[in-house]
């Protein structure tokens, strides 16, 4: 006959089947009742509550959740006790201290708030009877919080602009989030009186980064903002006419890229125009103006304009080419020269032309040179120095006492004869580097075929390149032959045809 066998847990048989799902469920809803219990008492979570199958633990367990909560219970019944007793037999005065030293002590052990400063950007930093003055930095706040903007966390979002061009940002009372070197700082858009749209922008940090704040990440958002800027402005070129500059549009396509010259010198241009912007307080501190000054010289057609483009294109400044025959005195050209503004490019391309190749130092008597010579007036003029220009009227603004009236200028001189040059325009401090634009080698030569038919090789390519060490030819000669046809199989055997006939002629002239 078939036994059975029952476990006998807490001095009682388990129930089976049916009766066991509903005590689970009973047992369930006490344990939940007592953990509720001994959380709100400030006792540690209870661990999970078993599945059906491990009846023996269930039990086990709610036996020792029963001691638990009656001992809570007592705990908590002795606690309302003594609550109320002290409320009936204790002076209000002592109560009242007996509070305030409990709060004392929860100040001491819970953790302090982080103090808070904030920094207010207005958009007007002042106005007068005639005119109001804007806060420029006001301006460089919003373009750079527009970038910043994530839209799938504003709750409200202001959009304006033009065409394709969208701008974002904050309405007026709303807030977002930048983080600056692990650091976040906080942005609120607050507007003036009678809802006029936002007055001012508000930066609030925690306390202990407000050296960061003010030394750092305000600094750095002017820098971003100017720097989208020059990248995004168009550009202009401009020429003088009487004691004025007139501009246009400047859209020369050049850039260091495309650019047909040897590749160490492009890397060596890049270079120093990247030292050259970042070096403003180095500049300060050795007390130099803020310019730099490069020689570009070589035979023509070698790519000296192209180079002034590339420039400009890479700087984002705008090109201020000085036509000296235009100006007849002195006064006129300081007048010229102090109206430039700041990151501005001051050309003069040919200057080799512009004044007499003898010495300052060897004809001392030769202080000025006739307007005659660039074709205005005649040489009889009474006072010359009314009429004329002189070679030291520039060098003073290159390194002289009117070097210092505008920052971040660069000055370009080209020449196709450097030897013809004034020597005082040679010497140290005046152009600070010297750039030869020599005829076209080979990394020229690829450079060019990669621009005209997007290729790197080619059959002809060794032959080019045996021909390019023998002949002297210039870019803008190598430019003019691949333009003649739009497929690169013609283009560059005409080349060839034509570099061939080159050195042939070159070994003939030699001959004769």
């Amino acid at each position: 006959m078939e036994q059975r066998h029952d476990t006998i847990v807490g001095g009682r048989t388990p129930p089976r089947g049916n009766n066991l799902s509903a005590q689970h469920k009973e047992l369930r809803l006490h344990y939940t009742t007592l953990s509720c219990l001994l959380l709100a008492l400030g006792c540690s979570a209870p661990m999970e509550f078993p599945s059906a199958a491990s009846s023996p633990s269930i039990y086990k367990l709610v036996d020792t959740y029963k001691k638990a909560a009656a001992t809570a219970a007592s705990v908590t019944a002795y606690a309302v006790l003594a609550r109320g007793m002290a409320r009936e037999l204790l002076p209000p005065d002592l109560c009242a201290a007996v509070r305030w030293g409990a709060s004392l002590v929860r100040g001491h052990l819970e953790p302090r708030p982080a103090e808070r400063r904030t920094v207010v950007v207005k958009r007007m930093e002042g106005c007068t009877i005639n005119c109001v003055k804007f806060n420029s930095l006001y301006d460089d706040v919003s373009e750079y919080l527009a970038t910043r903007i994530d839209p799938q966390s504003m709750r409200r979002l202001c959009l304006s602009g033009t065409g394709a061009r969208k701008v974002m940002s904050m309405d007026s009372g709303d807030s977002m989030t930048d983080v600056f070197e692990g650091v976040q700082f906080t942005w609120t858009s607050v507007s003036g009186e009678g809802h006029r749209g936002p007055e001012s922008l508000e930066l609030t940090f925690d306390a202990q980064h407000t050296g960061m704040a003010l030394g750092r990440y305000v600094p750095s958002i002017t820098a971003a903002v100017e720097q989208v800027r020059r990248r995004d402005r168009a550009l202009k070129i401009f020429m003088n006419e009487g004691l004025s500059w007139s501009g246009i549009s400047h859209d020369h396509p050049a850039t260091f890229d495309t650019l047909a010259m040897d590749p160490l010198t492009k890397q060596a241009v890049i270079a120093d125009l990247d030292r050259f912007l970042k070096r403003k307080e180095y500049y300060r501190r050795i007390g130099k103006a803020w310019k730099r000054g490069y020689l570009l010289y070589g035979p023509p057609g070698t790519g000296k304009s192209s180079l002034v483009a590339a420039v400009a294109n890479y700087l984002r400044f705008n090109l201020y080419d000085l036509d000296l025959s235009e100006v007849g005195y002195n006064a006129a050209l300081q007048k010229l020269l102090i109206g430039m503004p700041n990151r501005s490019i001051l050309v003069i391309e040919d200057i080799d032309c512009c004044f007499s190749a003898t010495s300052r130092e060897d004809d001392k008597e030769r202080k000025t040179l006739p307007r005659a010579n660039y074709g205005h007036g005649d040489d009889d003029s009474e006072d010359r120095s009314n009429t004329s220009i002189t070679l030291s009227g520039l060098l003073n603004f290159i390194d002289g006492l009117w070097s210092t009236s505008g920052k971040e200028r660069v000055i370009i001189f080209t020449t196709n004869y450097k030897d013809r040059l004034d020597p005082a325009l040679l010497r140290p401090g005046r152009m600070d580097m010297h750039i030869y634009m020599g005829y076209c080698g080979w990394e020229a030569f690829r450079t060019l075929a990669r621009n005209y038919f997007v290729v790197d090789d080619h059959s002809l390519f060794p032959e080019i390149q045996e021909l390019l060490a023998e002949v002297e030819v210039t870019p803008a000669e190598v430019s003019e032959m691949l333009l003649r046809n739009e497929d690169a199989d013609v283009a560059l055997l005409g080349l060839v045809e034509f570099l061939t006939a080159k050195k042939q002629g070159e070994k003939d002239s030699v001959k004769a």
